[in-house]
């Protein structure tokens, strides 16, 4: 293989190995030269089996009543509702390993408290709460890959 491919697989190979770390799981490179286009794409399978395992909340088998339909529409109305993700990356619930968490559900919050951090690049950027209220939901767990808009949490 010519050098100058050589040097482009190292770079896809840490590309790979950062997108690993944040939870990506596909990474496509494309750079052109004189003499045609090289293209690379790269997808993670272990971080596809992650993120395919992720909890999934299951709700008893739903009856015939009215109760149970008022009940089963609450979950879909406060998702709308629900403070998202504000980039790709991994989130914490605390400011560190061991530390108290941000909140828990229940947690009064006022606007511009730090609730969560997602680490994107090594970064780790505060998510803010946007207005007043109470924790309602927390729809993530303390080191879970988040993706770009994801439902984090509810607070109303």
């Amino acid at each position: 293989m010519p050098s100058y491919f050589s040097s482009y697989f190292n770079k896809v190979e840490h590309m790979s190995q950062m997108m690993d770390k944040m939870g990506l799981t596909e990474f496509k490179v494309e750079t052109s030269f004189l003499f045609g286009i090289f293209r690379r794409e790269i997808e993670l399978s272990k971080q596809k089996n992650i993120v395919a395992a992720a909890p999934t909340v299951f709700s008893p088998p739903p009856q015939n009543n009215s109760a149970t339909a008022a009940t089963e529409a609450a979950p879909a109305a406060s998702a709308a509702n629900a403070i998202k993700s504000p980039m790709v990356g991994v989130a914490y619930l605390s400011p560190e390993p061991g530390a108290k968490a941000f909140i828990v559900v229940g947690t009064q919050v006022k606007a511009g408290d730090t609730i969560a951090l997602i680490e994107a690049m090594k970064t780790f950027n505060p998510v803010k709460a946007d207005k007043d209220g109470t924790v309602k939901e927390i729809y993530i767990t303390d080191g879970q890959a988040v993706e770009f808009d994801q439902p984090l949490m509810v607070i109303e």
